[in-house]
């Protein structure tokens, strides 16, 4: 099983260093076939390529069975006709990998920020929505008529809204088939009531699971008040970025924020947080989100291919993190530990073995 690695800018290069080393020993202890190809993108290919993004690396990561993603230092990027390709924004519409998922649970041991514990599963839409990379098929979704007013587009769809909520439904019934849908219809009525319709159809296949719906900023309200009311949450793209941040944060911390990418052939594991540029090259960064979203590659995999191995590789891979993440002078210092980047994913590594 091909596995394309693209390490990223800041912390990417240490923390995906790390992954490697735990998927390494869950290939050696599960068998899993996994080969790692590993190509510079970013920064990096910026300096000697003129593009954060070689065609030639794309295209190899789209034909892969999927795709490891470190953090990336978008922010830092020139525009685009200077070679400032945001890769996330690149791997989500032109791979077509429209489904962003993103799970957030309290851990044990960890502190826990809000008043009730969590296990929920954010569904963010990811291809279109407030992101002005997004919403057109020619130029930018923000533009300036003038010099002292700026104007965005923000771009919704049924068909990407039926597709993420079949994505929702779907997990939901593995876990405790509920779905709320999170919007802001009573404001945005034509572009939020687009996607509120667009989900609720989708629920009338889903008579199994249980659709609510609530208003984004109560939404957020919730998840520090009562988060254990939510099982699956599906959100268009900005609410959901926003929204999937400030849970993983209440679980504990955004260090441990796992997610992945998906579309119908392929998918890309990457960590939920950004480069964190003041401690790159220190040895000091968490490396729990790329592992738990790389585990979720595994399963993810294991799931389409019908390969258990790789749902058992994924499994054990979260057992080992809490594991580890439970005695408090292995953790990273985020975490009030004094475990360094390697120190942690050997830990991890080691772990695998009773996990």
């Amino acid at each position: 099983m091909d596995i394309v690695v693209l390490p990223g800018d800041g912390i990417g290069p240490e923390i995906t260093e790390a992954t490697l080393a735990v998927l390494r020993a869950a290939d050696a202890r599960f068998a899993l076939g996994l080969r790692f190809e590993t190509h510079a993108v970013g920064l990096a290919t910026l300096k000697t390529h003129g593009t954060t993004l070689p065609e030639d690396v794309f295209a190899r990561a789209m034909a892969a069975d999927g795709t490891i993603l470190g953090p990336i230092a978008s922010f830092e990027y020139p525009p685009r006709e200077q070679g400032g390709i945001n890769l996330s924004a690149a791997f989500r519409t032109r791979g077509d990998l429209y489904a962003n998922i993103r799970p957030a649970r309290s851990r044990p041991g960890l502190a826990h920020w809000g008043r009730t514990p969590m296990d929920l599963v954010i569904a963010r839409e990811n291809t279109e929505g407030f992101y002005a990379d997004r919403s057109m098929y020619l130029g930018s979704g923000e533009f300036m008529p003038t010099a002292d007013l700026a104007l965005s587009v923000r771009k919704i769809t049924e068909r990407a809204c039926m597709r993420i909520a079949r994505t929702a439904f779907r997990i939901a019934r593995t876990r405790r088939r509920k779905v709320t849908a999170v919007h802001k219809a009573n404001v945005m009525k034509v572009t939020d009531g687009l996607f509120l319709r667009s989900v609720r159809k989708v629920a009338e296949e889903f008579p199994d699971v249980t659709l609510d719906d609530a208003i984004v900023d109560a939404a957020a309200a919730l998840l520090v008040r009562d988060a254990a009311r939510f099982d699956v949450i599906v959100t268009t793209n900005m609410f959901g970025d926003i929204l999937s941040d400030l849970a993983s944060e209440l679980s504990g911390s955004l260090g441990l924020g796992a997610s992945i990418n998906a579309g119908d052939t392929t998918a890309l594991a990457q960590a939920q947080h950004g480069s964190a540029p003041d401690i790159a090259g220190q040895g000091i960064a968490n490396p729990s989100s790329l592992i738990l979203s790389s585990a979720m590659l595994l399963d993810w995999l294991g799931t389409r291919r019908g390969v258990t191995a790789l749902n058992d590789a994924a499994a054990a891979i979260e057992r080992a993190v809490d594991a580890v993440l439970a005695v408090p002078e292995r953790r990273t210092r985020d975490l009030g530990g004094v475990a360094g980047t390697m120190a942690f994913a050997t830990a991890v590594a080691d772990a695998l073995a009773t996990a």
